[in-house]
């Protein structure tokens, strides 16, 4: 490479909970810079969930944190171009992208729902993804099976 790696950005945890993985989550959800918005969906929609699901010894920023460990994907495709054939070839993902996957498809789909308010949509697409359901737990399994029926491609992994 003739460039060096650009340096990690540090992110600041975010004011109520003090934790980073808050403030990446509000990052994703941010439209047009508007970060104290997305902060007050965030929070709302936690609130929201700690009212849908009455678990006594979970708090509802834990809830949120299993919701992204069920939707949170193992295995991708990525395409290779071997001998003039493209091969959808199945690779491991980093951690850090692993996480970035799940908040983001966590937040496409709580878009697309049908709701009132962000913050509804946002905490009916946690809920679902508590009970391994909805849209982004869908997205993982079609992920997974992507990379299962792909498995014979393997050796071409770079």
């Amino acid at each position: 490479m003739r460039k060096a790696k650009p340096k990690k950005r540090v992110i600041l945890p975010d004011p109520v909970y003090g934790e980073v993985m808050v403030a990446k989550f509000v990052n994703h959800l941010m439209l047009d810079g508007k970060k104290n918005v997305s902060y007050g969906i965030f929070y709302s929609a936690l609130e929201v969930v700690g009212q849908k699901v009455k678990d006594a010894d979970k708090s509802p920023l834990e809830l949120w944190k299993q919701a992204l460990d069920n939707i949170t994907p193992l295995v991708e495709v990525k395409s290779k171009r071997i001998g003039g054939a493209t091969f959808q070839v199945p690779t491991e993902i980093r951690a850090d992208r692993k996480e970035s996957i799940a908040m983001k498809n966590m937040i496409n789909f709580a878009r697309k729902r049908g709701g009132h308010s962000m913050a509804e949509k946002l905490a009916g697409e946690i809920v679902d993804a508590l009970n391994n359901q909805g849209g982004a737990f869908k997205r993982k399994e079609d992920m997974h099976r992507m990379a299962e029926a792909n498995r014979a491609f393997a050796h071409f992994r770079f």
